[in-house]
């Protein structure tokens, strides 16, 4: 089973041949357009079996798999605490036999909870749910960017999800701390100086003890497409 997510940077449509390279399962895709409202034919052939959400239909969030047989079922979980509404999670069933929880965390106007802060809401409503779920996407974070003040800092999420068994498959494999990434899946503007870790794996010990490799896309590669580089994860089969 092999699972890749990647922010696309926009107009997927144009893209989705290069990532199809990959011959993954399972992609989760952010800043991604709705195929059902896509006029690409080649892009709405391609997508046969997805599922998508987004503020409009030119940029969203979709898990998309390359095999027709395979079962995306949306959950239906909160996505409000406090009678906040968070964004963008794609909560989905594959198979009956697991979860992916998709993720691209934004701003959503929100002067204090922006980025991870929207993901330590959804958390907090969610949490019960996350067993036997990958966890996979853009956060938009990481602990460099800390605040002393704040009790929900990146460092804040890890640490609570590791309290219920869930970790990051990149730190696991690569022994890396958090903050001390020397693979970069972003970089500002394009830029090959401005590098940052903010796209993530995670997931529970039965997903982390099948794990055959995680890999994390080569900027030469990517950064004439997207400011973003797809992280591939492969699980053997249970």
């Amino acid at each position: 089973m092999k699972i890749v997510t990647w922010n696309c940077s926009g107009a997927f449509r144009k893209k989705f041949e290069a990532i199809s390279v990959i011959k993954a399962d399972i992609y989760v895709i952010q800043e991604c357009e709705n195929p059902k409202e896509c006029t690409d034919q080649k892009y709405s052939s391609w997508a046969k079996n997805y599922l998508w959400i987004g503020d409009n239909k030119n940029k969203g969030i979709g898990i998309f798999s390359s095999r027709e047989n395979m079962n995306l079922t949306r959950l239906d979980w909160s996505n409000s605490f406090e009678d906040h509404s968070v964004k963008h999670f794609l909560p989905c069933r594959v198979n009956n036999e697991f979860n992916i929880l998709g993720v691209w965390t934004h701003r959503n106007n929100s002067p204090t909870f922006g980025y991870i802060g929207q993901f330590w809401k959804y958390l907090q409503v969610n949490q019960e749910k996350l067993n036997n779920t990958i966890i996979a996407g853009d956060f938009n974070s990481n602990s460099i960017w800390d605040k002393w003040d704040r009790w929900w800092n990146h460092s804040d999420v890890v640490q609570q999800l590791n309290q219920t068994g869930i970790v990051s498959l990149y730190h696991e494999q690569y022994r890396e701390d958090q903050g001390m990434e020397t693979r970069p899946t972003f970089f500002f503007r394009r830029k090959h100086d401005r590098p940052y870790h903010i796209d993530y794996f995670f997931a529970g010990s039965e997903f982390l003890s099948r794990l055959k490799k995680l890999e994390v896309g080569k900027i030469h590669t990517w950064i004439e497409l997207s400011d973003h580089v797809p992280i591939i994860c492969e699980f053997h089969q249970p």
